[in-house]
């Protein structure tokens, strides 16, 4: 089921997992009873290795369209708002009504940790009949958040991914908290990735291996095209069938590493979108990464595409 000739609609699709986070800097402890105490900062943000990915997307000059679906509450009000102003299509973000939107609270602290709570709501009733065929009218279907999307995780998941391929897309998956239940779901996808984007320990907790050799080892021999795994402050680390090298990080002031994977993911697809190499990718996913941390939520830092190239070619790298 090849695409129609013509120019895809989008440069990037992206779908699953839409997050209101409310953040704070820097939290050291809960007060007490009725106290207050005062932070630095409070901010919200689109978030979600869906909605995180989408505005970094968007930010980077990307035509970016965003699969997912929010409450009619103001949380999901506020998240449309936010798409919009930042340049995202939301043509195919379903707005349910009586419905709250998945949302976060996440407490950062000074050293860039961030504990948080999550309500689960509307994103976990995203489903197929969200996905019809213009969402594959893209260069790059991207797809985040399995593991908290409950009625499209697994054979659901698998049917779109799979629709994304026949329709000529380059896919990208990215998931969100690993756990051992969440395996057998994501181990059915494999065949349908392109390209694999977890942090490596997911991707250790996914595989069983502790190696990484051997953690890239198992998807490629479950069908995956190319894992790219993050590594934190360690950077990246590209596999492929007889390809293997590490892609070092930037030398930043960490203030909070919320996002940090999603625009990893972004800088990753812009790079992919412009026909770069994986090297070339991959840094431009660190240069966003990066930026992230510098700042407080899932798009701090980040401006536009000028900016990102900036960063890539002048920051200070990590000895790897």
């Amino acid at each position: 089921m090849n695409r129609e000739k013509g120019m895809p609609q989008f440069d990037v699709t992206v779908a699953g997992l839409v997050i209101l986070d409310a953040l704070a800097v820097p939290v050291t402890e809960i007060p007490d009873r009725g106290t207050v105490d005062f932070v630095d900062q409070i901010r919200f943000t689109v978030a979600g290795p869906a909605g995180g990915t989408a505005v970094d997307c968007a930010k980077l000059g990307l035509r970016t369209s965003l699969v997912g679906v929010v409450g009619d509450d103001d949380a999901g009000f506020m998240i449309r708002r936010l798409l919009k102003r930042n340049g995202v299509n939301r043509m195919y973000l379903r707005v349910a009504k009586g419905m709250r939107t998945s949302s976060s609270i996440v407490f950062v602290r000074s050293d860039g940790e961030r504990p948080a709570v999550h309500a689960r709501g509307s994103s976990d009733y995203l489903w197929a009949g969200d996905f019809s065929t213009d969402v594959y009218s893209a260069k790059v279907f991207h797809m985040g958040g399995t593991g908290l999307l409950k009625s499209l995780d697994g054979a659901p998941t698998q049917a779109v991914l799979a629709a994304a391929q026949e329709f000529g897309c380059i896919t990208t998956f990215d998931l969100v908290g690993a756990r051992e239940r969440a395996r057998e779901n994501v181990l059915m996808l494999l065949p349908h990735i392109d390209y694999f984007l977890p942090s490596v320990e997911e991707a250790r907790v996914l595989s069983g291996y502790t190696d990484v050799d051997d953690v890239a080892s198992f998807f490629l021999d479950q069908g995956v095209g190319t894992c790219v795994f993050t590594l934190g402050s360690g950077g990246a680390i590209v596999a492929a069938k007889g390809v293997r090298f590490k892609v070092p990080a930037h030398q930043v002031n960490v203030v909070d590493t919320t996002g940090c994977g999603d625009a990893f993911s972004a800088g990753f697809i812009a790079g992919l979108v412009r026909g770069y190499d994986w090297e070339l990718s991959a840094s431009l996913g660190n240069a966003c990464a990066a930026l992230v941390a510098t700042g407080l939520g899932s798009d701090a830092g980040i401006r536009d595409w000028d900016q990102v190239w900036s960063v890539m070619k002048t920051w200070p790298l990590k000895a790897l």
